[in-house]
């Protein structure tokens, strides 16, 4: 299967931070203060991963990997989906003049 073209990818893949928000934080029964302190991280951090002022860095995936029992994977591949959507819009013009080589 090929890369999917920006065609295809209209919908703008969600930020861990409202997945955590919006479901996951919440199904715990826990608030976002204990969240932070069990995560090991201050509240003005999580805060700023709620709020999407911060993105899921390779540490931070780890924490909420083993938090959530979910791995880290899942977490940074949310947060590359998101990044990746927005770069390709915010490249388009640049993207359509680099060209594609092909191995000799």
């Amino acid at each position: 299967m090929g890369r999917k073209s920006l065609k295809h990818a209209e919908i703008e893949p969600a930020h861990p931070g409202d997945l955590l928000r919006e479901i996951v934080i919440p199904a715990t029964g826990r608030t976002k203060t204990e969240i932070a302190a069990l995560l090991g991280v201050s509240r003005q951090t999580l805060y700023d991963l709620l709020s999407k002022k911060q993105s899921v860095s390779a540490e931070m995936a780890l924490r909420l990997g083993k938090l959530f029992g979910d791995g880290a994977e899942v977490w940074l591949r949310m947060q590359v989906a998101h990044d990746l959507w927005h770069a390709e819009r915010a490249t388009r013009g640049i993207l359509s003049r680099i060209p594609t080589l092909k191995a000799a």
